[in-house]
């Protein structure tokens, strides 16, 4: 199964967390987005909106969109281990619609908000952020610690699931910019927890420090 992917990139990291969690090996394809290889013949040929994460199962069945890959890994490798897939991604429908809440939760506006943040100060050299999109990223934030409010997981119940695994990759990033998230309580607990026990959680880290090279070499 190749994957096509940057370490530095949350979403791409989600989805190993993903793997690792139903047992299932990448074949990684590193994809070099600055030298353009997103943009090769043969890329577009696979994804014709040139993005990554991308996975080409043996088949030859292409499927991009992180949170997409995601819910596939589980629905077709836990296909005979229902405790793992009950685990991760809950058949029943209002657990699941929680886990779906908090993946386009974290797609729309928390990831989202953090990019539109930090993403001019990167790659728009700009030297600060903008006021009023530090506050818009300062209220997902302020979204989330509220969504974990007397809860142990992102979607509730006692295990983490896919939700956990693309927010925890999403607030690694956070942390690799330098943002104190001590500062939300029920996140800070979440995430020193979460981090302990997800697998492949020391790829999503070791990621994040990947991505944060972008501020310290400015």
């Amino acid at each position: 199964m190749d994957f096509y992917y940057l370490p530095g990139s949350a979403p791409c990291r989600a989805v190993q967390m993903t793997a690792a969690a139903v047992g299932v090996e990448l074949n990684l394809k590193l994809t070099n987005l600055m030298a353009g290889e997103h943009m090769k013949p043969e890329f577009l040929k696979l994804n014709p909106q040139h993005t990554i994460p991308t996975l080409v199962d043996e088949d030859g069945f292409v499927l991009w969109e992180s949170r997409a890959i995601q819910i596939y890994l589980v629905e077709k490798y836990c296909a005979h281990d229902e405790t793992l897939a009950e685990r991760l991604y809950p058949s029943d429908p209002r657990r699941r619609a929680v886990v779906h809440q908090r993946l386009f939760f974290d797609v729309a506006v928390l990831y989202q908000r953090f990019a539109e943040y930090y993403y001019p100060q990167i790659f728009g050299k700009k030297v600060a952020g903008d006021p009023d999109r530090l506050r818009s990223m300062e209220q997902a934030l302020e979204f989330l610690n509220t969504f974990l409010e007397g809860e142990r997981f992102v979607a509730g119940g006692d295990d983490p699931t896919i939700a956990d695994f693309s927010i925890l990759a999403s607030i690694a990033t956070f942390e690799a910019a330098g943002y104190d998230l001590q500062r939300y309580e029920n996140i800070h607990r979440w995430y020193e927890r979460t981090s302990e026990i997800v697998p492949a959680a020391d790829k999503n880290l070791e990621g994040a420090k990947i991505f944060g090279r972008y501020f310290t070499e400015k």
